[in-house]
């Protein structure tokens, strides 16, 4: 129980807001075809902190603390995608993130050794992911990380620094193995 009230009092400005987004989402998350993008692209227009335009929500994927989701033009998150904004993530124009990718804006405190790593607060890190990226299968992102306009983050891969504009990343940890363009080499 002290779990619960922990997290009531940690969250309650956004309670409702994650209660509309637990519901609702549960509700939409799974239709198919275009009816289905539709009405979710309607109701993340009204609970994302910023939505520019018409996004491709594919079914299946999981967003979650949506108030902390700055997103541009062109957002497409494929099928079983999850993206957790509860540290803040701004994400620019024109980005796909492949299937079952996971971006995360907050870390467990595991500095905290006085209480079960369960119950340890979070330390909130926020993502940036600038224009024209394409974020593969598969990848996960880690809080606090910042990505270039342009980069691509390959399928697996696991992003534990920032990748520059242009940059191609791949691996655990993610490493550079080229940029997209030649100049940069």
């Amino acid at each position: 129980m002290s779990s619960v009230i922990r997290f009531i009092k940690f969250y309650r400005t956004h309670l409702l807001h994650l209660w509309l987004e637990e519901f609702f989402g549960w509700l939409l998350r799974s239709l198919p075809g275009l009816l289905g993008m539709i009405l979710r692209w309607g109701l993340y227009s009204f609970l994302f902190a910023e939505l520019k335009s018409f996004c491709t929500i594919y079914p299946g994927v999981y967003l979650t603390h949506t108030y902390g989701l700055k997103v541009g033009r062109g957002f497409s998150p494929n099928t079983g995608a999850l993206i957790d904004a509860r540290g803040g993530i701004e994400i620019g124009d024109h980005v796909m993130i492949g299937p079952y990718a996971v971006i995360v804006s907050s870390n467990h405190d595991h500095h905290q050794t006085d209480t079960p790593m369960a119950t340890a607060n979070h330390v909130m890190a926020p993502v940036k992911i600038g224009n024209d990226v394409w974020i593969g299968t598969h990848a996960v992102i880690n809080a606090g990380v910042q990505i270039g306009n342009g980069a691509v983050i390959g399928s697996g891969s696991v992003v534990t620094q920032d990748v520059e504009e242009y940059q191609i990343v791949a691996g655990v940890p993610a490493k550079e193995v080229g940029y997209r363009k030649q100049s940069q080499v």
